[in-house]
């Protein structure tokens, strides 16, 4: 494992590689980005950019979601994939939101999970993104694989991995470090071939060769 000192360097260079890092999703209203994050499962942030203006546009309230036939949000998520049972979560989630939320998006790690199509990813990135909770940390591919590259974790379970991040991570910077890396593994650190030459972490990467 990485020292504090390491760990610490590692956020630093991160913040300052991608000053601008945010959520990659649009939205507007705090249940949009719920339902976009659930549209991008086994899903690019781009393609759910394109067809979420016009379900929103379809959809302009939770009372609409909640209303909406399933069949017809299938036919406006249907290029995300999976897209019946997102369809599915959407409007069921909806529901619940008015029905036990009092139509607000919860802000507890417990409630938010109680929800249809809602995981530990899903949760944390609202915790992080809307309400700012600190520690918040957004566990997906790309930090499984970034993180277990530079050392700070050694293992695959996602669950598993952000409880080791949360031990070493500052809690202020969790849910931004989790951002950069999303970026960094688009822009450079790559699944099959990584861009060790232009990685600013290259020097504190474990797996890095020179």
């Amino acid at each position: 494992m990485r020292t504090q000192e390491q760990v610490n360097e590692i956020v630093r260079l991160l913040l300052e590689e991608y000053p601008e890092a945010d959520c990659t999703l649009d939205w507007r209203k705090d249940y949009e980005l719920l339902f976009s994050v659930r549209l991008a499962a086994q899903c690019t942030d781009e393609r759910v950019n394109k067809i979420t203006p016009a379900l929103f546009a379809r959809f302009p309230s939770l009372e609409a979601f909640a209303q909406a036939d399933v069949g017809e949000v299938e036919e406006y998520v249907r290029s995300c994939g999976f897209y019946r049972s997102k369809a599915r979560d959407i409007v069921a989630c909806a529901n619940e939101l008015l029905e036990k939320h009092g139509g607000k998006v919860p802000s507890t790690m417990e409630e938010l999970t109680a929800l249809p199509g809602v995981g530990r990813k899903t949760a944390n990135l609202i915790l992080g993104d809307v309400f700012k909770v600190p520690g918040s940390t957004v566990v997906d591919t790309h930090c499984i694989r970034i993180s277990n590259r530079l050392g700070l974790v050694d293992m695959k379970d996602p669950v598993k991995i952000e409880m080791e991040l949360r031990k070493i991570l500052p809690p202020e910077h969790s849910s931004a470090f989790c951002h950069c890396i999303v970026l960094h593994g688009r822009a450079v650190c790559q699944a099959r071939k990584p861009d060790c030459a232009r990685c600013c972490l290259a020097h504190l990467c474990r797996t890095f060769s020179g």
